[in-house]
């Protein structure tokens, strides 16, 4: 089976499971990226591909600059892939198994303070800045951070997800894996003022909609979420997940349990949400300095 043939299968079999449009993306990207790198004179069979050859092309990676986080991401496809084949019985070992995944640094995410995040919606609220679908752009903040939804949990809720008499929302995160998040009142009221002028095409059951009353696409939300915080606050570096990075750390900041802040954000493990512990902590040391007489230094 030539590489491209086994790459077109197992992409036919992440649609038949339903896999997420922004995962299916990302893999086909990475994919083709990979099998163009080997496909010089003649495309290789998948058999063909040994451990040697993936060292090889990430070490092409490495030298064109990517970062380790995209090389583990591109890491993650190939692994998916001949883990795949390797269950299918179309190659006798998974050839990617036995190479180590690039380590990538631990950064800490840039997180909106408290102050600058209610000034950046409450400029929204307060008709600061004049456009055609101000109600639709509110909602879409008050949910961001009022609930910590990723971009692409956000622009996939339907009508049908939002329960207004619980104030719950059915949320499909990674995987396809569904949880409830609750939302409050302002979120409410904000949803409440975009449903009453919500103008959908025909059949379309998705919550937020674009200028043709179709699906509003996660590109779209980012160029909105950018749009405000550039003309609000000055940040144009302000993106969806920075909303999300602000509802874990001032949750956090407020006494929220850790667990719960994981359960809301919909993180499989805890070890992924205790970043947001370390973001507190340099926030507290970075007060400590300023107001604590033994932090500063006598001159």
């Amino acid at each position: 089976m030539l590489l491209s043939e086994a790459i077109r299968e197992f992409l036919d079999e992440l649609r038949r499971r339903d896999m997420s449009r922004h995962t299916l993306r990302g893999y086909s990207s990475d994919l083709e990226q990979f099998r163009e790198y080997f496909t010089r004179a003649t495309e290789p069979e998948v058999e063909e591909v040994d451990p040697l050859m993936i060292r090889e092309w990430l070490g092409q990676m490495y030298q064109m600059g990517l970062s380790p986080v995209s090389m583990r991401r591109k890491m993650g496809a190939i692994r998916s892939l001949f883990r795949y084949l390797h269950r299918q019985g179309s190659v006798k070992m998974n050839p990617a198994k036995l190479i180590r995944t690039p380590k990538a640094p631990r950064t800490i995410p840039k997180v909106p303070g408290e102050e600058q995040t209610n000034r950046l919606i409450d400029g929204i609220a307060g008709g600061q800045i004049e456009r055609l679908q101000t109600k639709r752009d509110l909602a879409i903040f008050e949910i961001l951070y009022g609930c910590g939804l990723r971009v692409s949990e956000l622009v996939g809720l339907n009508l049908s997800d939002i329960d207004f008499d619980e104030r719950w929302l059915r949320v499909r995160g990674k995987g396809r894996k569904q949880r409830q998040t609750p939302f409050g009142s302002k979120a409410a009221a904000a949803l409440d003022a975009y449903l009453s002028g919500r103008r959908p095409a025909a059949a379309v059951e998705a919550l937020f909609l674009n200028s043709r009353g179709t699906r509003l696409s996660d590109r779209g939300v980012r160029a909105i979420v950018k749009f405000y915080a550039a003309a609000l606050t000055g940040d144009d570096s302000m993106h969806p997940h920075s909303l999300r990075h602000a509802f874990a750390t001032h949750l956090l900041s407020a006494g929220a349990d850790l667990r719960a802040i994981q359960e809301l954000l919909g993180h499989a493990q805890l070890s992924t949400t205790q970043k947001y512990t370390q973001v507190s902590l340099k926030d507290l040391m970075a007060v400590y300095d300023r107001a604590h007489p033994k932090a500063r230094s006598k001159p």
